[in-house]
């Protein structure tokens, strides 16, 4: 279990770095970056937003990403589309997790994990007709340093 609550875990600035694997494509590529996860306009509702650089094949460029993050009744977490759309469910409750998501024909699951009390790992599997890739993120919190002395 975690011994603070999920909010209160997420909460904060991370460093991303993500290796992608697509085997339709037959490419491999890196996302390296930030995130911050901050409160929302609603209590028990986080903001997540990511960017950095994407290098995938010839591809190199910036890359962004937003999501929403609700409090439920039971304690886990309703991560949403910007648009509100549903993505998966986030249940930090045993340290690890894993959800699915389906999108049209494809199906996208994650497993994840705490592995310290700064850092998670989360590995999503993307299959169907139209997909066939991994994406394996290293999330490690960026931690400001001692205030200076007086």
């Amino acid at each position: 279990m975690l011994e603070r609550s999920y909010q209160e875990f997420l909460r904060g600035r991370w460093s991303v770095h993500r290796d992608v694997v697509d085997r339709k494509a037959q490419l491999t590529g890196v996302f390296t970056g930030h995130a911050q996860f901050a409160d929302g306009d609603d209590p028990g509702t986080l903001h997540y937003v990511e960017d950095g650089e994407l290098s995938f094949g010839a591809h190199r460029g910036p890359a962004t990403r937003q999501l929403v993050y609700r409090a439920r009744p039971d304690g886990a977490l309703d991560v949403r589309f910007l648009d509100g759309r549903d993505f998966y469910v986030l249940d930090l409750r045993d340290r690890q997790w894993d959800a699915g998501h389906l999108c049209k024909d494809d199906l996208y699951t994650v497993t994840g994990q705490v592995t310290g009390p700064d850092s998670f790992t989360e590995r999503w599997h993307a299959a169907g007709p139209a997909k066939d890739y991994d994406l394996i993120t290293d999330y490690r919190r960026i931690t400001a340093g001692p205030p200076p002395s007086a």
